[in-house]
């Protein structure tokens, strides 16, 4: 079975080539601790792959053999449109590496869903006036949660669809949207993904959620890579720790590794220490 790579070189490297098709995986950490680093990177490296071989290759370097970048990589905002996305992941990656793996990358902005029923001017997130029309019409469109799953449904078989993020989705809360609802799609897309191959990175925040709810996102999910921070003498450090990963960890616990260190570079997000645990 060919799995779908990463695009972070050295995590592909130890577990085999990438994420058996059909996982959902939780990007959950603290703020600047390399969770959204790496939604960035695995989306650019994969459209990479595409774009163009020789910036992959002396950026990324050589798949697995088991490994197999997916026809299509598709990015799910809830507040952005793929411009503004298109310059945040340069201020992380190489601008050469970015524009070339965009032109592969299809983004999604779900914002007119996600601000439709608040306060916000229409102005402010599609860049027109709202109007009487648009006022009454607003209890007419697709709910944020409708319009993801209608997006997941059409894009995610078989392809590499990430998420930014459930953090927005706890932000819009309301009467609408419960937690409740949330948590029910995050369980239902888990149970679709196994269906349609393809991988899914989910990003959220965990300074955002209680105990209890991240818990529920982990249980709901595949696998869940967990980022902090972590301090020792003088150096503070990124850390990712593989939890719960089905058809991954048992490779790593097989090395004795769980736990990686992390680094930003032009090349986007990479491992650059491994700890092994015994």
């Amino acid at each position: 079975m060919e799995c779908i790579p990463f695009g972070i070189p050295r995590l592909d490297g130890i577990i085999g080539g990438g994420a058996p098709p059909g996982n959902v995986v939780l990007l959950a950490g603290e703020s600047g601790a390399g969770a959204r680093e790496f939604l960035y990177t695995s989306v650019t490296m994969n459209g990479l792959a595409h774009a163009d071989e020789e910036l992959f290759d002396l950026h990324y370097g050589t798949l697995d053999e088991s490994a197999s970048p997916p026809p299509e990589i598709h990015y799910v905002s809830f507040t952005s449109g793929g411009s503004y996305l298109h310059r945040e992941m340069g201020y992380t990656m190489d601008d050469e590496i970015v524009d070339a793996a965009t032109e592969h990358i299809e983004f999604h902005d779900l914002s007119s869903e996600y601000f439709q029923l608040s306060a916000i001017p229409r102005e402010w997130y599609l860049g027109q006036t709202t109007t009487l029309d648009d006022l009454g019409s607003r209890h007419n469109r697709e709910s944020v949660l409708n319009a993801l799953g209608t997006t997941l449904s059409e894009h995610a078989p078989g392809n590499l669809v990430v998420i930014d993020s459930v953090t927005d989705l706890l932000a819009g809360i309301s009467d609408e949207m419960t937690w409740s609802d949330i948590a029910m799609v995050m369980k239902g897309l888990a149970t679709a993904s196994h269906r349609w191959g393809g991988l899914i990175l989910v990003l959220v925040s965990t300074e955002a959620l209680t105990d209890a709810q991240l818990g529920l996102l982990k249980g709901a999910t595949d696998g869940t890579l967990q980022f902090s921070w972590e301090s020792g003498g003088s150096k503070r450090a990124r850390t990712m720790v593989v939890q719960e990963f089905r058809g991954v960890l048992s490779q790593l616990e097989s090395e004795n590794i769980v736990q990686f260190e992390t680094e930003i570079n032009e090349s986007g997000l990479d491992v650059s220490d491994v700890r092994k645990i015994r």
